[in-house]
């Protein structure tokens, strides 16, 4: 007994015991394994950050802007993504729509209209509709409804009289159902009353877009119309179709014009780029100007690239106000006019003793202007590309300090609106498909399959699958000839910008406010005008079929560049 092994008197240890306790040790190191997994992936999971593509590091942005790329087609390199395309919607403010059980509602409340579906019985048999009658209201609230299934009402305007005795306009905001983007739209229309025997009123016909001219903006002593809850409205969205107040804005006095600091870009190489390159670049000097709490001296005349012209050659004497959304810049941002602030300064800088401070050397970053009391920092570029580039500013350690604000910038609501009536016209129930072709379908080097792959008879075997029959389909292409895409219209409805040209021609809205902006001289559509609707008609479809990844497997870049595009 004296001899045994103390181990010997441990049952764990006994022969018969070493199976089980060495799979329960497997077991429970297996556990601590998987729990230290999870722990890993959760951490790893809460601290990684993935690259956000719209917004690469300066250094690719750069390499970018800078490329020698042969590739032709312009919709990726013209059309700017603008800060409403990165303003996610707001679905607790868009669920709060209008429907039509909220008008019955609002009928019954009001003791005029006992049941939704009874035409609206008029007061008196004799004299003009009275538009202001809430029985007439809450008529055309109820056929605007029933007519546009595909649309979502935010607010309705109070009617007024349209063209005569028999006719009222009324003004509505809205948003389509499917709706993708973070915007609101406003409509009007011009109603035809019909006055029965017996006095009863209905809706005979309602116009097209933007008919009723009476009621496109409200009048000082009206009456609000009516929205749901009461809400208040969002003036942080875009509102498309309201009337745009794009003047130049002025400084008040001599005393306000004395205190203020101001930044400005000189000179620089920026000029009759691309617009991607315009926008990165002065989005760079709206950028610091807002880091030094400085307002922003801003040319508001540029240079279009002749890539966008039909003239093939650089085009001097655009106005920024023809692309982008001067009144939101304006209301968001301290910004003045170069011509208005080169006036005023003239005039007050030698008597106010105001200094300027210039800077002739882009690695001068903001954060070193800081403490600079002058009223004027001046930035002078020279002529050496790309050192000359304004954008250059913005890159090393500046990048983490100032930061592009995107949000201020907006596309023309004058052009957007153009891309709400081309919907409206098809009733915002359609579905659309992006054909690149151009001179990428002739280089079948670089695109060996895009030409074959966006034939007539390879779409329709494509889209079969894809596109149901019969429906209204919007092309946005770069192919000159639309009959090309004639066989498509034996299985859908098709439609191509071209067939909405009386939005801007002469008698247009569009063509008398740009001319009227740009002191009589009419504007012509130009090509990045034109990319920029064609591709936003397109974004408003229901279903979007893109050329690269939905209809060919060749590089949106060119062969063997698939994994960097999307890098």
């Amino acid at each position: 007994m004296l001899g045994r092994s103390s181990f010997s008197r441990t049952g764990s240890f006994r022969p018969e015991n070493l199976g089980p306790n060495a799979l329960a040790l497997i077991g429970n190191l297996c556990f601590t394994f998987f729990v230290l997994g999870v722990l890993i992936f959760t951490i790893i999971a809460a601290t990684y950050e993935p690259e956000d593509p719209l917004f690469h590091p300066s250094t690719k942005i750069t390499t970018f802007l800078t490329s020698k790329s042969n590739a032709t087609f312009k919709s990726d390199d013209t059309v700017v993504r603008t800060g409403e395309n990165f303003m996610a919607p707001n679905q607790t403010e868009f669920a709060t729509f209008i429907n039509m059980t909220d008008v019955v509602n609002l009928s019954e409340g009001d003791n005029t209209i006992s049941d939704a579906s009874d035409a609206a019985a008029s007061s008196s048999c004799e004299g003009p509709i009275d538009c202001r009658d809430p029985e007439v209201f809450h008529l055309l609230m109820r056929a605007t409804i029933e007519k546009f299934k595909d649309i979502h009402f935010y607010r309705f305007g109070k009617p007024v009289r349209g063209s005569d005795d028999n006719s009222c306009d009324m003004a509505w905001r809205f948003r389509p159902k499917e709706g993708k983007t973070a915007s609101f739209y406003k409509d009007y229309r011009r109603f035809t009353i019909l006055k029965s025997e017996n006095c009863t009123l209905s809706v005979g016909d309602i116009g097209e877009y933007h008919t009723g001219v009476n009621a496109r903006k409200r009048k000082k002593n009206q009456k609000p119309g009516f929205e749901k809850n009461g809400k208040k409205e969002v003036n942080s969205l875009p509102v498309v179709g309201e009337i745009v107040n794009d003047t130049l804005p002025v400084v008040e006095s001599e005393g306000s014009f004395s205190h203020g600091k101001y930044l400005v870009y000189m000179g620089g190489g920026d000029r009759c780029k691309s617009m991607n390159h315009y926008l990165w670049s002065f989005l760079c000097a709206l950028g610091e100007a807002q880091y030094l709490n400085r307002t922003l001296v801003m040319e508001l005349n540029i240079c279009l690239s002749s890539m966008y012209t039909s003239s093939n050659q650089d085009e001097e004497g655009k106005d920024f106000r023809f692309y982008f959304d001067f009144e939101h810049l304006r209301e968001s941002a301290s910004v003045l006019d170069a011509k208005q602030f080169w006036s005023d300064w003239e005039k007050w800088q030698k008597k106010d003793g105001l200094n300027l401070h210039l800077v002739e050397d882009f690695r001068v970053t903001p954060m070193k202007l800081n403490d600079v009391k002058d009223a004027l920092i001046m930035r002078k570029f020279g002529s050496v590309e790309p050192d000359n580039y304004w954008y250059r500013v913005c890159e090393g350690e500046t990048e983490s300090v100032v930061q592009r604000p995107w949000h201020l910038i907006w596309k023309s609501r004058r052009l957007m609106d153009i891309v709400s009536a081309i919907s409206s016209k098809l009733n915002w129930d359609y579905d659309s498909v992006h054909i690149e072709r151009g001179e990428k379908a002739h280089n079948k080097e670089l695109w060996p399959n895009l030409d074959a792959d966006t034939s007539p008879n390879a779409l329709l075997s494509t889209l079969q699958d894809k596109i149901e029959d019969g429906r209204n389909l919007y092309i946005a292409t770069n192919e000159p000839d639309t009959s090309f895409f004639d066989p498509l219209k034996d299985k859908y409805t098709t439609h191509f910008l071209d067939e909405y040209k009386d939005l801007w021609d002469e008698n247009s809205e569009w063509y008398f406010d740009t001319t009227k902006l740009n002191n009589g001289v009419p504007v012509e559509f130009d090509g990045y005008m034109r990319v920029s609707v064609d591709t936003e008609v397109f974004l408003r479809g229901k279903k979007q079929i893109e050329t690269f990844n939905d209809l060919t497997n060749d590089c949106k870049d060119g062969i063997n560049t698939c994994s960097t595009a999307t890098s």
